[in-house]
């Protein structure tokens, strides 16, 4: 899942999806910007509104036996999608009507080019509707990222990736990244240079080991 960057498109065997929060700010930042309230940004922020609150309903407790994929699946295929067809139709009509140098031309003129990124969550209860998750993990390593402003060498770039990623896949899965660290580092030397250590992994350990964020790291 990404934004509209046409780099992102040349990846070979991945399936993509558009991030709606992106499509949303277009219309936020053009609201923002207009010296009158309402008018046609706000008209496109209603269905953003209207397809958020079919993800808010999903994410309650699933009727029984449903899961929950199968049913976040029924209802975006009831409801977000008869809204999402209402939204093109209004898109479509809006496009003419707006400067596309404005910024609510801009923001027509992204949702229509993403479109198919956009909606293809639709067809997957799995898939989320943005990024927002991944957007909120990250806002730490760019804050710090002002504060040491460059990385001295690649390697080290690589490394700090992976850092990152780590202790955020240790907190996504409820593993404390303190306690999974040791853990690693412990077991780690024991192993031959060629060992498998997929079992060491944050989302591998959370079943086997005491890692929960909710347990005492000592």
């Amino acid at each position: 899942m990404s934004d509209g960057y046409d780099a992102w498109r040349t990846l070979i065997g991945a399936t993509h999806l558009g991030c709606m929060a992106h499509a949303r700010r277009k219309f936020t930042d053009a609201l923002k910007a207009r010296t009158k309230p309402g008018g046609p940004p706000l008209q496109a922020l209603r269905f953003f509104e209207a397809l958020y609150e079919v993800e808010r309903v999903a994410r309650q407790t699933p009727p029984d036996g449903e899961t929950r994929a199968a049913y976040t699946l029924r209802l975006r295929q009831q409801h977000s999608l008869p809204v999402l067809a209402a939204f093109w139709t209004w898109l479509d009509d809006q496009a003419p009507k707006v400067l596309p140098e404005s910024l609510t031309g801009k923001a027509i003129a992204y949702a229509r080019n993403q479109w198919d990124y956009l909606t293809h969550y639709t067809s997957d209860g799995l898939a989320p509707i943005d990024n927002n998750v991944l957007e909120r993990d990250i806002r730490p390593f760019c804050t710090g990222r002002k504060s040491w402003l460059f990385s001295d060498t690649v390697a080290g770039a690589k490394a700090s990736a992976v850092i990152y990623s780590l202790v955020l896949t240790c907190r996504a899965c409820g593993v404390d990244p303190y306690a999974w660290l040791r853990h690693a580092l412990t077991e780690l030397p024991q192993r031959a240079p060629d060992a498998d250590i997929e079992d060491l992994l944050p989302f591998n350990c959370t079943a086997k080991n005491n890692l929960t964020a909710d347990n005492d790291s000592g």
